[in-house]
């Protein structure tokens, strides 16, 4: 495998603000999934510093997003999350400890399906 960049891909993401700095519309593209200017109410970004080994993040919402859309789109998130780290490491037994603290949180939540 090379250590040649052959490509890049652009993803963006254009935060509309109000007078006060609030995000009232946000709209997100990504080159290599044909997605452009497809609209969000909500983002997470956590970016790894390998030079300090330390995570940095954004995380914006629209004043429209409601508390219980972002109770989803937290236990959404929260699922990928196990999804990806299973993927990236291999330690399935603690993806799976991940994903029933997902359960317990979607239950405390009360946004199980009936």
């Amino acid at each position: 495998m090379s250590d040649q960049i052959e490509k890049t891909s652009q993803i963006s993401i254009q935060v509309g603000l109000n007078p006060n700095q609030l995000p009232i519309r946000m709209l997100w593209s990504a080159s290599d999934g044909q997605i452009n200017n497809a609209e969000t109410a909500a983002f997470l970004l956590s970016i790894w510093d390998p030079k300090e080994k330390n995570t940095m993040k954004i995380d914006l919402w629209t004043k429209d997003m409601t508390i219980e859309e972002m109770k989803q789109f937290f236990h959404q998130t929260l699922l990928t999350m196990a999804d990806t780290f299973e993927k990236a490491t291999g330690e399935h037994l603690i993806a799976e400890d991940l994903r029933d603290y997902c359960y317990h949180f979607a239950d405390k939540m009360k946004i199980l399906p009936e």
